[in-house]
């Protein structure tokens, strides 16, 4: 029977203690894989535990990656489906059918409550003041004179051609029949994730026009997503809001980590508290992807 050498032993012996370290050590990317699903639970948990029902789809604009729960779910899009009918504006635009700066005095037979053009008479606006009126101010009067401006089945038919075929825009603003009918305007978690990237990567717009809604959907607003994120951060965003429904939607630019971001909520208590939960995703989505735009691949934070 041969006798292994000294050398062998030892060379065996050496082996082994590389295979057990190498197997006790956790690879960087399993270190990630770690904070996204301590990321993904965490946002399960503030949604699950809501008092009413909450969906969510957030996506990392940098790799695809995304967290997402009731993504495919119809809501109540409350104001969010300005987002629609922006698109739809500048597409409009684009194409000709629509000067974005010629003034023409309020048609006041869209006028309703919930904005200041409702109580401004009949000034000389131009779709441009509209749409910013609609977005920053969430301008219910601004938001039905743009939708008979282009057309409340033009807005459908462009967000089927998106692949939007869930967001449905089925009546004026605080048009209160239509909604006791179940005329809703609804979309999805995703289908708004969709279109917020549809405008940060220009998708069937010009550069012109993606400049034009970057602007207007920069402007500063009090959203659930604002509260929730550093104010030094860029956020793209529209929300909004009707009894027992809230939902924000944004592109929020982190630095060399942005991320799309849709939270919607529905059967909510009184008291804000739809407005609470989506701040609170909108923080622990902010947290995730602000360290890893500045960590190493093992988690180090790197300025």
């Amino acid at each position: 029977m041969r006798v292994p050498s000294r050398v062998t032993l030892l060379s065996g012996v050496v082996a082994l203690l590389v295979a057990s370290a190498a197997a006790q050590e956790r690879p960087p990317d399993a270190l990630a894989e770690t904070l996204r699903a301590r990321t993904a639970q965490r946002l399960q948990a503030i949604a699950s535990e809501a008092d009413g029902v909450v969906g969510y789809r957030i996506v990392d604009l940098t790799t695809g990656d995304h967290f997402s729960r009731l993504e495919t779910t119809a809501f109540p899009a409350a104001s969010t489906i300005k987002l629609a009918i922006l698109y739809e504006l500048l597409r409009q635009a684009d194409a000709g059918a629509i000067d974005l700066d010629r003034t023409a005095p309020l048609d006041r037979r869209r006028a309703v409550p919930g904005g200041l053009l409702y109580e401004l008479g009949t000034p000389s606006l131009s779709p441009r003041d509209l749409a910013v009126a609609m977005i920053v101010q969430s301008d219910n009067t601004a938001t039905n004179v743009l939708i008979d401006r282009v057309g409340m089945d033009a807005v459908n038919r462009r967000m089927r051609e998106l692949g939007l075929t869930d967001t449905h825009l089925r009546r004026y603003m605080i048009d209160l029949e239509a909604a006791r009918r179940g005329d809703e305007n609804v979309t999805t978690p995703a289908d708004l994730v969709r279109l917020l990237v549809a405008f940060h990567e220009r998708t069937g717009l010009s550069e012109e026009a993606g400049r034009t809604a970057d602007r207007i959907l920069r402007i500063y607003k009090r959203t659930p997503i604002r509260a929730g994120v550093p104010a030094s951060v860029p956020v793209a965003s529209k929300s909004g809001e009707l009894e027992g429904v809230r939902a924000d939607a944004g592109i929020v630019y982190v630095e060399r980590r942005p991320y799309a971001f849709a939270a919607m909520s529905t059967y909510m208590g009184e008291g804000g508290a739809g407005s609470q939960v989506l701040e609170a995703l909108a923080r622990e989505s902010y947290g995730y992807f602000s360290r890893l735009a500045t960590v190493s691949r093992y988690g180090r934070q790197i300025r």
